[in-house]
């Protein structure tokens, strides 16, 4: 087993490569409290706000680093996905205390570990949240992220699992799941973490060059321009149609949608909705897709007259 090294007295991360070590690791901390990180790698500030949300949550930290074959598609960026495992590690180490490390264990596992055999017979159907907005451009993405989601949960047994806000269609799909198949499991959302200059921090904002990385700024700026004509009393139509001027006004973007729906159905919203609403949008700079979302609060035809 993988142990890094300490210079004080904490107790080491552990880094578990297969299943066995995973739970020889996780044997060491029975009857403590446990939260689950999962990420595909290439951490960045977002991952680390989860982490610390996780150790304020619970007694143990697991984060896993898995790129999951299942959830991308013919095309997608499978083979040239970021993965740099050292420096994830780094960058959890980053977070260690004097009482223990930022993460107590790290599960990369191979996909050979996490599905023996080659791809599973039996597989999660995310159902109608999966097959709207990024489920119909990307088919089976939101069975393949559901898939990986059960299996990872059903090997770690934690009592709270933290995803962000940001990937918002993903975080209701996972809920559902769990509310439809009890498993008994705290799903909590943490909030999006911007860049300075707004930007949603993905780890796909490495392929971005600089002029791509101005052009992807658009999409904050929708979301807050939506935001803006929510506050002023606007109705559906019109805080759509808000997040909508401001994407066709930059050249080099390649909108794949932008929808206003139900933040536990996602299903559209009619005309006088009134309470909180879901604003999420996707889009293309280059050859790299990138998505962005919000909540936002709809005063509806009963409160604006």
């Amino acid at each position: 087993m993988d142990v890094t090294t300490r210079s004080h007295r904490a107790p080491a991360t552990v880094v578990a490569r297969t299943r066995d070590q995973l739970a020889h690791a996780l044997d060491r901390h029975r009857g403590r409290s446990r939260a689950v990180v999962m990420t595909m790698g290439a951490l960045h500030e977002g991952h680390l706000t989860l982490v610390r949300e996780a150790r304020a949550r619970a007694d143990v930290v697991v984060v896993t680093v898995f790129v999951n074959p299942l959830q991308f598609g013919h095309g997608e960026d499978l083979d040239s996905y970021p993965r740099d495992l050292e420096g994830d590690l780094a960058l959890l180490r980053g977070l260690d205390g004097p009482d223990g490390p930022g993460a107590d264990v790290v599960f990369a596992p191979s996909a050979a570990e996490v599905y023996p055999g080659g791809e599973p017979l039996v597989t999660v159907d995310a159902g109608p949240v999966g097959r709207v907005l990024e489920g119909a451009h990307r088919p089976g993405h939101f069975d393949g992220v559901l898939t990986v989601v059960l299996k990872l949960l059903g090997m770690v047994r934690p009592d709270v699992a933290l995803f962000g806000e940001k990937d918002a269609q993903q975080l209701v799909a996972i809920r559902r799941m769990v509310t439809d198949l009890e498993v008994g499991v705290e799903v909590v959302g943490v909030p999006t973490v911007r860049d300075a200059d707004g930007l949603a921090m993905s780890s796909r904002n490495t392929y971005l060059d600089r002029e791509q990385r101005t052009t992807a700024l658009a999409l904050s700026q929708a979301l807050g321009a939506a935001r803006m004509a929510a506050q002023a009393g606007s109705d559906v139509t019109r805080v759509h149609r808000a997040a909508v001027d401001r994407l066709s006004q930059e050249a080099g973007l390649v909108v794949d949608y932008v929808a206003l729906v139900d933040p536990v159905t996602l299903a559209e919203l009619p005309d006088g909705y009134g309470g909180t609403a879901l604003l999420a949008l996707a889009a293309r700079v280059g050859t790299t897709r990138l998505i962005d979302s919000t909540r936002l609060e709809l005063r509806g035809a009963e409160r604006n007259r």
